[in-house]
């Protein structure tokens, strides 16, 4: 009893500032292709990450979860002799590769030299790129011809995000995303389909290290939808943690608890996105748990009360056979 340990709960205001918060995340989607997948993050700051790239792995799945392919995210540009240049001529011996913007050039010196620099070109514009196939760079990395040889794929997305700690969301959604007229649009022109299946599972989300009796609740969960297209939606609310063990060793983390909603794809007066949405705001409540012993005090309270109860339990048996004897002696 006096080895074992206990767990002390309290709860705290959270004064901390200017902290981070660590997401990690590993989702499957088995009807969305890697190529058609982004990640985005935003927060109330103003703060927004578009098309999130860094420290993000796809795998490219089949139709039995087998993995086709595991890239870092990103298509990369084959070398391509003569390529076209911006003003229009091909690539010559001395000269430095320069493709064009397309219309999208901030300046006279802007390059675009490939698929992905056209397209995030456009995006800073707040443009959709509509006809892939006019383009010069995705035409010779086969940017179209890679979705569709991804046609009827899945795609696992695992990673982590860094963000500031105060409310905001992430999601994963379907096109690349760009803002116009103060809307944040994705740009599925370029992939012409009609309906889009967002089912998904989602095999951890963490807020934060794990610490021993820590439960995330949306680990395991998965969601398969009943009507095509729409947003999938989780409202978190993330709960600070400090964990501290026997040996004085501390991790800070996050609890969290979380509500659902599907939102179909014409409710309200706008589209909504397809895609899957994680809502999160920061409780001002802290949790902290310490693991102590008991206290040798207690430790030798209990030692007396149950020497104690040995003695009072002792003295009733012994008083119980006494009176017993006597009356069987008068009996006889």
């Amino acid at each position: 009893l006096y080895l074992h340990t206990v767990s002390e709960t309290k709860l705290i205001v959270d004064t901390s500032r200017g902290e981070t918060l660590h997401i990690n995340f590993d989702v499957t989607f088995p009807a969305v292709p890697c190529s058609l997948l982004s990640l985005d993050a935003m927060d109330i700051s103003g703060e927004q990450h578009l098309d999130i790239r860094h420290d993000i792995v796809k795998k490219r799945i089949d139709a039995h979860s087998n993995v086709i392919e595991v890239r870092q995210d990103g298509i990369g540009a084959p070398k391509i002799e003569k390529p076209l240049q911006r003003h229009g001529g091909r690539l010559e011996h001395d000269e430095k590769y320069c493709g064009s913007c397309y219309g999208a050039e901030t300046s006279d010196d802007d390059c675009c030299n490939s698929c992905e620099e056209v397209r995030d070109a456009y995006r800073k514009k707040g443009w959709g790129l509509t006809n892939m196939d006019m383009i010069d760079q995705c035409k010779r990395e086969g940017f179209i011809q890679k979705i569709k040889d991804e046609e009827g794929e899945g795609c696992n997305i695992y990673g982590s995000l860094e963000v500031n700690k105060v409310a905001g969301n992430f999601h994963f959604a379907l096109g690349k995303s760009f803002h116009q007229s103060n809307f944040h649009v994705h740009d599925l022109l370029a992939f012409q389909k009609d309906i889009y299946n967002i089912s998904h599972r989602i095999n951890k989300l963490a807020f934060g290290n794990y610490f021993p009796g820590l439960v995330n609740p949306l680990d395991g969960v998965q969601w398969v939808p009943e009507t095509p297209n729409g947003m999938y939606q989780y409202f978190i609310k993330v709960v600070p943690t400090i964990y501290t063990d026997i040996r004085g060793r501390t991790i800070q983390s996050n609890q969290y608890s979380v509500t659902e909603h599907f939102k179909s794809a014409e409710s309200g007066r706008f589209l909504s996105v397809p895609g899957v949405f994680f809502f999160y705001d920061i409780s001002p409540i802290k949790v902290t748990f310490r693991e102590e012993h008991v206290p040798f005090l207690h430790f030798l309270t209990h030692i007396c009360a149950v020497v104690g109860g040995i003695f009072t339990v002792a003295g009733i048996i012994d008083s119980f056979i006494y009176h017993g004897q006597r009356v069987i002696k008068k009996t006889m």
